[in-house]
């Protein structure tokens, strides 16, 4: 499979590159996506809420009021759940929402959306990203070449001038291609990323 690789130097595509079939032309498996995906937003749940039983809560170790002869119905502590001030029922635990994601579960679902974006003409390829300073006027004009409403840029390495340029342009974010997750592809319109970070993806998901 070939991708078109576009220069920015000089606006104009330089020609193609080849690329893995085994990255970038594989069927989009919407279940397994689907379930890789949930499982990355389920770690990220706090989970730390916490609720107390009628075991926990201060006081009511005394009988409020006597068995019989008052009118009112039968009350063993005031740390009942039916009063004010009580312990909950059901109550809420601290709780680790995260599934387990095996690494071929993973590299398949990557492979998957790569794929998908790359038929989508969703997957742009450019030779390089060279911002010798923070640009954020350069980075604004880069990207309106692009009819996309927001971008994920993907570098092979760690670009500061780059993430500094994109840090105020609102739905634009920066990446690296070793750290890139199945919901950073996915939650982006588009994707534009060097043919350094193409290569990067074969190496890890082939």
């Amino acid at each position: 499979m070939e991708l078109a690789v576009q220069s920015l130097a000089e606006n104009a595509e330089t020609g193609m590159i080849q690329v893995s079939d085994v990255v970038f032309a594989q069927y989009f498996n919407e279940p397994l996506i689907h379930q890789v995906v949930t499982a990355y937003l389920a770690k990220d749940r706090a989970g730390t809420r916490a609720q107390k039983t009628r075991s926990e809560v201060r006081g009511g170790g005394a009988k409020p009021f006597r068995q019989k002869g008052t009118g009112r119905a039968r009350a063993g502590t005031i740390r009942s759940p039916l009063w004010r001030g009580g312990g909950k029922v059901f109550a809420a635990k601290p709780r680790d929402y995260s599934q387990k994601v095996n690494k071929k579960m993973y590299r398949a679902a990557m492979r998957s959306i790569l794929s998908e974006l790359a038929r989508q003409d969703r997957l742009r390829v450019v030779n390089e990203i060279v911002f010798p300073e923070p640009k954020t006027k350069e980075l604004v004009k880069l990207l309106s070449a692009y009819d996309w409403r927001s971008v994920l840029v993907v570098v092979a390495e760690d670009n500061p001038n780059l993430e500094l340029s994109a840090r105020n342009i609102p739905a634009v974010a920066v990446g690296n291609a070793s750290n890139i997750s199945p919901v950073d592809l996915i939650r982006f319109d588009g994707v534009l990323a060097t043919d350094a970070a193409i290569r990067r993806f074969e190496e890890s998901l082939a």
